[in-house]
């Protein structure tokens, strides 16, 4: 196999190029928490779009703080445009934690934060509770595949990273499945005690996937 070479003459006579994909991730809608119960995302309102326009969507969760400590920050489904939030789910859950003082460190699976075929509230931080510090917070992300589909379960993953209430740097996996071949038309986060005292979670579309 012959090697070319460029030169900077070469470089310099090329007059045009093919455009440059510009990304497939789409920002759909911004909530922004202020002493808030919930923040939904319901398909059809305020601009949100949740349906086969595209194959993934992603939530993304920017310095989520509770306003109560031992709070978990925790999501749900909706197959009825959000009357209610109580799709049938099957989950995993593990994590690594840290303390700030370099003490005891925790990895393993957490057996109470899973559900099996349950319709509650997934929790998204695994080993422990959400702290109410001002400088504590959690960061991370959801994807929903193929949330319009008739045919198949749909499926999730998130990871996130919270400071919990015992000053660790917890790194949690959630992975599972809502049990229902219903199209999901709303996503719903809330904390399981108290209110999301601050924070912004952002939902973008994969398109092309």
């Amino acid at each position: 196999m012959s090697l070319v070479k460029y030169n900077n003459n070469s470089i310099s006579a090329v007059t045009s190029a093919a455009a440059i994909p510009s990304g497939a991730m789409t920002l759909i809608k911004t909530l922004t928490a202020s002493s808030s119960a919930t923040l939904s995302f319901v398909d059809g309102s305020s601009d949100v779009v949740l349906d086969s326009t595209y194959p993934i969507y992603v939530f993304k969760f920017i310095d989520i703080h509770a306003a109560t400590d031992g709070a978990m920050f925790e999501f749900n489904m909706s197959a009825d445009s959000g009357s209610n939030y109580n799709v049938t789910k099957t989950t995993t859950v593990f994590f690594a934690a840290n303390p700030e003082d370099g003490g005891s460190h925790e990895f393993g699976y957490d057996g109470g934060s899973d559900l099996a075929q349950g319709t509650g509230f997934q929790r998204l931080i695994g080993g422990a509770s959400s702290g109410s510090d001002n400088d504590q917070s959690s960061v991370g992300n959801l994807h929903l595949f193929n949330p319009s589909s008739t045919t198949f379960v749909k499926h999730f993953i998130s990871r996130t990273n919270t400071i919990i209430n015992s000053d660790k740097s917890c790194d949690s996996y959630i992975a599972g499945y809502g049990n229902t071949t219903s199209a999901i038309d709303a996503v719903q986060f809330k904390m399981s005690s108290g209110n999301i005292d601050a924070g912004t979670i952002k939902l973008y579309g994969i398109k092309d996937s």
